[in-house]
């Protein structure tokens, strides 16, 4: 960009706005478009049979057994059928459909006594027991789980990845799943134990699919959570993994990879660009195709988080032909696709002119205003942002390619919402459009007086949001205001009053050639 081209630029950013604030702050974006929506994927999870099962005899057997004893039955090592009955019995309780009783069972003190049965390699079933016994303490509540952890059960769970037997290595998989899924400070501890390399080792093509579910899901809670992030060495060390993985024909598998690259491209530029290097990108983008509205979903999760990146990362997802799938993306059934599609392009349109041009070619303005007309107000919302990016970063010509294609009234008929920062989004580019208009300003201003824009925005000018009504002042005072004329009063916060006519004859657009 040259200079004179970076100072046009500067003049018609707002005052503050800058490219970080326009490719968007990935952290209040993130938790919007999440907001009161239940977790992609489940952090804990808990081992109940699939079997039909009376609730009622379930609650009066919890209630009929003496927890003490049973304690005491798990830890007598000398009757061994005895000892795994008990030990069989305590995970039961724990694997009820309903309020398991994990805190009473703690309270019982068997806790440790279940942790020691994880020693006993020669008796692998009262192993497993024990095994799927601690995975669903694990997966209570965090202090629940850290009871675990406390015991010591990490060390012992690691060992047993390495057991001959599949179900107790699953069970075990399982259970440091539910550990890891605690949190970021659980998380990092069994990392330091080491478990991403014996984890790893199970990804191989006579794994049974259940257990390559597991082992996916575990990876995806090793990549969750940006504070902190995961140590660049597991990153490292997990990526070729879903490099392998990304490929894998079964949509849980699948879906879960997906969702652990875009845990990872959220947690800032370096981990892009770490994503971006381990040559998964190619492979990410066809599946913003895929036939799954859950691969959809987590693809465009994926994507939309490198784009967050910097321009050359961008760049990077356009020149795999992303944008070409954002035509269907954009019209897709589903509102909360059509909202994250639009976020993906709000975020291009904060880039540079050729990356605002590509969505131009690929026919994409009139998807992003129909969803800004038509959208839940989510979507509006990052419909104007996409568009109000686009004043920004766009050249003339490109900003009056927007304003042809009839964003105006729809943009303005968001100055009547409650929502402040979406009304600075529409002012802010309403303000740009003005600006770059030059000769042709009449015919935009005279199109949002049309659209009965010019009364919103005067209406805005009482606003109790200061840089809205400042803002509000500053575009009629600029550009509604005949000069020369008695005009109306717009009150300031130290009590002056400013001037404007919003009632000015103003030319129609068709009388433009832009």
């Amino acid at each position: 960009m040259t200079s004179m081209e970076q100072n046009r630029l500067q003049n018609f950013k707002n005052k503050g706005k800058d490219q970080d604030e326009m490719r968007r702050r990935r952290n209040e974006v993130t938790v919007e478009l999440r907001k009161n929506k239940r977790e992609e994927t489940i952090l804990k999870r808990r081992n109940v049979p699939n079997l039909d099962s009376n609730t009622d005899e379930e609650e009066q057997l919890s209630s009929s057994i003496d927890l003490k004893k049973l304690a005491k039955a798990a830890a007598d090592a000398t009757k061994p059928e005895q000892q795994l009955a008990a030990v069989q019995a305590a995970r039961k309780l724990l694997s009820s459909d309903k309020n398991p009783p994990i805190n009473d069972l703690i309270q019982s003190d068997i806790l440790p006594i279940l942790v020691e049965c994880l020693k006993q390699h020669n008796h692998t079933m009262l192993q497993f027991e024990a095994a799927w016994a601690l995975t669903n303490i694990a997966s209570g509540t965090s202090a629940q789980t850290n009871e675990v952890v406390a015991a010591g059960a990490v060390p012992l769970f690691l060992q047993l990845l390495n057991s001959p037997a599949p179900n107790v290595c699953e069970q075990a998989v399982w259970a440091l799943g539910n550990i890891i899924g605690d949190g970021p400070l659980l998380r990092d501890f069994v990392i330091k134990h080491g478990v991403v390399q014996p984890l790893l080792s199970f990804i191989k093509p006579d794994i049974p699919i259940t257990f390559l579910r597991n082992v996916t899901w575990v990876i995806v809670n090793l990549c969750r959570n940006k504070d902190p992030a995961p140590p660049t060495a597991t990153i490292h060390e997990i990526l070729p993994a879903l490099n392998v993985l990304i490929h894998h024909t079964d949509t849980n598998i699948l879906v879960d990879t997906v969702w652990a690259i875009s845990y990872l491209t959220d947690g800032g530029n370096d981990q892009i660009q770490m994503v971006i290097e381990s040559g998964v990108v190619p492979k990410l983008i066809p599946l913003l195709g895929n036939s799954e509205v859950k691969v959809q979903t987590a693809a465009l999760r994926a994507v939309g988080n490198i784009v967050t990146g910097s321009d050359e990362q961008t760049q990077v997802v356009l020149n795999y032909d992303a944008l070409s799938y954002f035509p269907g993306l954009l019209s897709h059934p589903k509102e909360k696709i059509r909202k994250e599609a639009v976020w993906f392009l709000s975020n291009i349109t904060a880039g540079n002119q050729s990356q605002v041009q590509a969505v131009i070619n690929v026919g994409l303005l009139p998807k992003i205003i129909e969803n800004l007309s038509k959208g839940e107000f989510q979507t509006q919302k990052e419909a104007a942002w996409a568009i109000s990016n686009l004043t920004i970063s766009g050249n003339r010509e490109q900003v009056f390619t927007l304003i042809k294609e009839g964003v105006i009234p729809p943009f303005c008929d968001l100055l009547s919402c409650q929502d402040t920062q979406v009304i600075n989004v529409v002012l802010d580019g309403l303000n740009n459009m003005l600006k770059v208009a030059d000769s042709h300003v009449e015919a935009v201003a005279n199109c949002i007086e049309e659209c009965e824009g010019l009364a919103k925005i005067e209406r805005l000018q009482s606003h109790e949001n200061v840089e809205i009504y400042k803002l509000a002042y500053e575009i009629i005072d600029q550009y509604f205001t005949d000069e020369g004329e008695q005009t109306n009063m717009a009150p300031t916060s130290d009590g002056a009053q400013y001037n404007f006519d919003p009632h000015a004859d103003r030319l129609t657009m068709n009388s433009f050639n832009f």
